[in-house]
């Protein structure tokens, strides 16, 4: 069975605006970036792209898996999507209205990395994020992994490697310099507000095709 392109781009689209809001990994590549210069933040966009693609390759084959064992478990993860997603709106929401309320947020520059220490720097933080196990539930609840053929998880995995690790260059590139980093602190309640109403979004999606 081929499956709809609109399944990949749900996923990707996902992905975008969760990497587009401030988080562990956005604060380390531009912090990187504004301590060590842009080689160094493209280092850590490179260990973004490539920890984010081995999030996604391992957590779809190992859901895989598990489908082919228990189908039921398709339905009892997309519930769980809709609930992660709904949380994700709120503690996005929450984090605009306390960023309001209280200016940007800091950034510490993380100063006198070569490129080789941010990019193991940068795996490190993307392992270890809190978040990412959570994220990558929420994600799998978009894609129809039991029907997934190995050729569309590859494609899966590389898009989304592909789909960070491009922010995150770019997020190098423009803010390797201090007022750059400030100014997108500054506009960090906005994109957690807008990124709130996109996550509700795909959780209202999910439930209307549950109830279909």
């Amino acid at each position: 069975m081929t499956l709809d392109p609109g399944a990949f781009w749900a996923v990707w689209a996902f992905l975008a605006m969760n990497v587009l809001s401030p988080g562990p990994n956005v604060v380390n590549t531009i912090s990187t970036a504004m301590g060590s210069g842009r080689s160094a933040g493209l280092a850590s966009a490179l260990g973004v792209g490539l920890g984010i693609g081995g999030w996604c390759l391992a957590m779809t084959l190992g859901m895989a898996g598990l489908f082919r064992l228990f189908p039921y478990l398709q339905t009892v993860l997309t519930l769980v999507g809709i609930l992660l997603l709904l949380w994700f709106a709120v503690r996005h929401a929450t984090r605009a209205r306390q960023d309001w309320q209280s200016g940007a947020r800091q950034l510490a520059q993380r100063s006198g990395l070569g490129e080789r220490a941010a990019f193991l720097r940068s795996l490190g933080v993307n392992a270890t994020n809190p978040k990412a196990l959570t994220t990558w539930v929420a994600v799998l609840s978009l894609f129809p992994v039991a029907i997934a053929r190995p050729g569309d998880i590859a494609v899966l995995s590389a898009g989304a490697a592909i789909t960070a690790g491009s922010i995150h260059a770019v997020y190098a590139m423009l803010f390797s310099s201090a007022p750059a980093a400030r100014f997108y602190l500054k506009a960090a309640p906005a994109v957690n507000a807008a990124v709130s109403v996109f996550f509700a979004g795909f959780a209202a999606k999910l439930a209307i095709g549950l109830s279909a």
